[in-house]
């Protein structure tokens, strides 16, 4: 089984296979009714129009102007509406993103999906999208030309980039509230699939899973949501969404089959619990902030004997994990929750925690079960 970032999307495709005497003047009165709906119409459109026409208005504001925090939904699991609507309640905060890339390969471009995040041009998407790219460009809704976007920063290992756009009055996504994903929750996968001409791909399903690690080409992902809507090459960095329309993750990669297990519809997106955290994160980047990552000092080796879980091989000396009480032999099943699964999955697990933050780590010592406390410390500099 292998996991892999929906690549750039190819550039050509096949084809595939009552009674007349009182109906007059009800219709004079009908015909009347008309011509106001008309006028009317016809005021709300153009005020739309000029809404629309100042949403790609270029500002004089920096780049690197930190905005303000993303809209994040106290909704009840109630309030839910049809799949169209949320279509249509998305429709402008979903842009294609174009990126001209130059590689081993030669120069190139890749084509992917981001999510406007706030309405003073912030847009969201994979780092996979972009990486390498000397030239990024992103196209709205409903617009012919696109415009170019900076990218401010981004995130290789968590794959999110954050771009800015000189744009204002642009419609923002809601995001979910974190903690409020559930297994079984229909969601709604939107993105610019096979950069096909015309506006997003919608596909549906449920949240097959949570909490889930993969291992990429880029690392260890980890707090993932497993989902089976169908995610495409061009859908990466954009929404899957809930079915009040609010963003439960960033869609991202996809499950390969080969030659001894095969995957169907199983895609995977970054929960909207990590996308807020790394967010903050790629916000302290683009304003100059070097971000120091947290240490634990131990190493792990995957299990050989079908339990879960990963196993202790050893434990610097003076470190967090010695100070904890963490021995060799130990078997790591979880840190904070997230499952653990060989040696890429403990750095993701630890990835976004800060020097001073402590974390728990659920254990398997001599057959009992334990959690111990570690706090982290700043990762030496090699």
């Amino acid at each position: 089984m292998s996991y892999v970032l929906p690549p750039p999307p190819p550039s050509e495709y096949e084809s595939a296979h009552s009674g007349q005497s009182s109906a007059k003047p009800r219709l004079w009165r009908i015909a009347l009714l008309a011509v106001l709906l008309s006028v009317i119409s016809g005021f709300i459109g153009g005020v739309i129009a000029t809404q629309l026409d100042e949403t790609t208005a270029a500002t004089d504001e920096p780049y690197t102007q930190v905005t303000s925090a993303p809209v994040v939904s106290d909704a009840e699991a109630s309030d839910a509406t049809s799949v169209a609507l949320v279509a249509q309640r998305l429709a402008n905060s979903v842009v294609t993103i174009s990126a001209q890339v130059s590689g081993a390969m030669g120069d190139g471009e890749a084509t992917g999906t981001g999510v406007v995040i706030t309405s003073s041009g912030e847009i969201l998407t994979n780092a996979h999208v972009i990486e390498g790219a000397t030239e990024v460009r992103v196209r709205f809704a409903n617009d012919t030309e696109p415009v170019d976007a900076r990218v401010l920063a981004f995130d290789t290992g968590n794959d999110l980039a954050l771009l800015k756009v000189n744009a204002s009055n642009l419609v923002a996504a809601t995001f979910a509230k974190p903690g409020s994903v559930r297994v079984g929750d229909p969601v709604v996968a939107i993105g610019y699939a096979l950069a096909l001409d015309g506006g997003p791909s919608v596909t549906t399903g449920i949240v097959s899973a949570l909490k889930r690690t993969i291992f990429t080409d880029s690392g260890a992902l980890n707090s993932l949501i497993q989902t089976d809507a169908a995610i495409s090459s061009g859908n990466s960095g954009g929404p899957l969404v809930n079915l009040r329309g609010e963003v439960v993750g960033i869609n991202t990669a996809v499950a390969r089959g080969d030659s001894s297990s095969s995957a169907n519809n199983i895609g995977f997106a970054i929960s909207v619990d990590e996308t807020l955290t790394v967010l903050e994160q790629l916000r302290s980047q683009a304003a100059g902030e070097e971000r120091t990552e947290g240490f634990l000092g131990v190493s792990i080796d995957s299990r050989t004997d079908g339990g879960a879980g990963s196993i202790i091989t050893t434990v610097q000396p003076d470190s967090p994990a010695e100070a904890a009480g963490i021995l060799e032999g130990d078997v790591v099943l979880a840190v904070d929750g997230e499952p653990v699964n060989g040696q890429a999955g403990l750095v993701a697990a630890i990835r976004d925690r800060n020097p001073g933050d402590t974390i728990e780590i659920d254990l398997v010592r001599d057959g009992e079960r334990l959690t111990v406390s570690a706090t982290l410390v700043a990762r030496p500099k090699n």
